[in-house]
C-alpha cells in the first residue's frame, strides 16, 4: 500500500509564492479586527478594526447570534490575525470582512429577516390599501381544496343522527 504522503501532489515553490502573495494582499486590504466587545445596554457587537475604524452591528441581525444570551455574547474573541470573531460557548465563528460587507447569515435567513421587517413597515400607501381592503370585507378567505371540502362534508354526514 502506497504511503498517503507520496500520493499527494507536490506543490511548487511558485505555488507557495503565489499563495503567500495572496495572503499578504489580504492582510493589507481586508478589514481585520484588533478588538471586539459586546455592549449589553445597546445589544450590539463592536469591532475595532486595525485601520482605526470601528464597526458596530446589532447582535440580533446575525443568524448565529440572534438567540444567544448576553453573557455568552460578551465572550467574543478575536482570532485568525483579526479575520475571525469567535464565541467559544456558542461555537460560532464569524468572518470579519463578511460582517463589514453586511453578510449576517445565509441568503434564505437574510431574505426572511428582511421580509419580517418589511411586513412591519407602515406607509400612507399601505394604510390606504388596508382601509380599501377592509371596506371590501377584509382579506379574502383562503380557498379550500376539493379534498378538504369533501372531507368536511363526510364529517358532517357521520355526525348526524
Amino acid at each position: 500500500m502506497a504511503n498517503e504522503r507520496t500520493m499527494m501532489s507536490k506543490r511548487s515553490d511558485a505555488e507557495f509564492g503565489d499563495a503567500y502573495a495572496r495572503g499578504q494582499e489580504a492582510l493589507e486590504r481586508e478589514p481585520r479586527a484588533k478588538a471586539a466587545s459586546y455592549d449589553d445596554a445597546m445589544k450590539q457587537v463592536t469591532i475595532d478594526l486595525i485601520n482605526g475604524c470601528t464597526y458596530t452591528f446589532p447582535a440580533h441581525l446575525v443568524q448565529e447570534l440572534s438567540d444567544a444570551s448576553c453573557t455568552k455574547l460578551a465572550q467574543v474573541e478575536v482570532e485568525g490575525r483579526g479575520f475571525n470573531l469567535h464565541w467559544p460557548e456558542l461555537d460560532v465563528d464569524l468572518y470579519v470582512p463578511a460582517l463589514v460587507a453586511g453578510v449576517f447569515g445565509t441568503q434564505d435567513w437574510m431574505n426572511k429577516a428582511l421580509a419580517r421587517r418589511a411586513g412591519r413597515a407602515t406607509s400612507p400607501a399601505k394604510a390606504a390599501a388596508a382601509r380599501a381592503n377592509g371596506a371590501k370585507g377584509g382579506r379574502p378567505r383562503k380557498k379550500r381544496g376539493a379534498a378538504a371540502r369533501s372531507e368536511a362534508a363526510g364529517a358532517r354526514e357521520t355526525a348526524s343522527p
